[in-house]
């Protein structure tokens, strides 16, 4: 799914791909392969759903791990987009539906992830 974010210069930018927070992630994998979440009992998350566990939490998580494992050698690589001075973030999916981030005004940091750009990367598979 990250693979598929798509680049929009296409020359390319010294920065590299575009972040992905893992509510777009999460939004991305249910659209794509909607019976994982069902597989896994979870919903997709946000505010207001009344979830303590949700698919976006699931990704991240797993993200995670094989990034703490793999260190710099691993094809996914994460950040945090501070939560100071962000009051809210919302995300629409593809039937319009609207998701509001749970994390912002909840004094956590919000998972970002990317492929990593080549040029640093390793084939890790996860």
């Amino acid at each position: 799914m990250l693979s598929a974010v798509p680049v929009v210069n296409a020359d390319g930018h010294h920065y590299g791909r575009a972040w992905v927070t893992t509510y777009q992630l999460a939004i991305k994998v249910a659209e794509t392969f909607p019976k994982l979440a069902d597989d896994l009992g979870l919903k997709l998350g946000g505010a207001g759903t009344g979830e303590q566990v949700s698919l976006s939490q699931y990704l991240a998580k797993q993200l995670s791990a094989q990034i703490k494992k793999h260190g710099d050698n691993y094809r996914i690589e994460g950040a945090f987009l501070s939560g100071l001075a962000l009051t809210e973030l919302k995300f629409k999916r593809s039937d319009g539906e609207e998701l509001k981030s749970s994390v912002t005004g909840s004094g956590y940091d919000l998972s970002l992830f990317r492929v990593r750009p080549k040029q640093f990367s390793a084939d890790v598979s996860g």
